[in-house]
């Protein structure tokens, strides 16, 4: 069963950093790319980040630039994301997602191209 599970969210501070990890069962994650996705109190979905599956590249929206960075483990099998310096409008649900189709460049912002989502974890900053 194919299967993507969030973990790593919490309650932090203005200022400070958490690191989510997004791990895939039941398929090796190896060559998919990854992205990581938001979703805030009515608020649209936002994707800010993805991770390419056969280059490696990094994409990051400007909204995180800078401050989170995107990681892969594939003997973990699993992505990481590490945001630092995180601020009160970085609260909401965090997803990530697999494009099974190997691209050299990915789209956080093509929703459609991704077919396995996670439940997601909750980001909360507040002091």
């Amino acid at each position: 069963q194919v299967q993507l599970v969030e973990s790593g969210g919490g309650l932090v501070q203005p200022g400070g950093s958490l690191r989510l990890s997004c791990a895939a069962s039941g398929f090796a994650m190896d060559y998919y790319t990854v992205g990581w996705f938001r979703q805030a109190p009515g608020k649209e979905r936002e994707g800010f980040s993805c991770i390419s599956g056969s280059s490696g590249n990094t994409y990051y929206a400007d909204s995180v630039k800078g401050r989170f960075t995107i990681s892969r483990d594939n003997a973990k099998n699993t992505v990481y994301l590490q945001m630092n310096t995180l601020k009160p409008e970085d609260t909401a649900v965090y997803y990530c997602a697999t494009d099974s189709r190997p691209r050299y460049a990915c789209d956080y912002r093509d929703y459609g191209r991704y077919d396995s989502w996670g439940q997601g974890t909750q980001v909360t900053v507040s002091s």
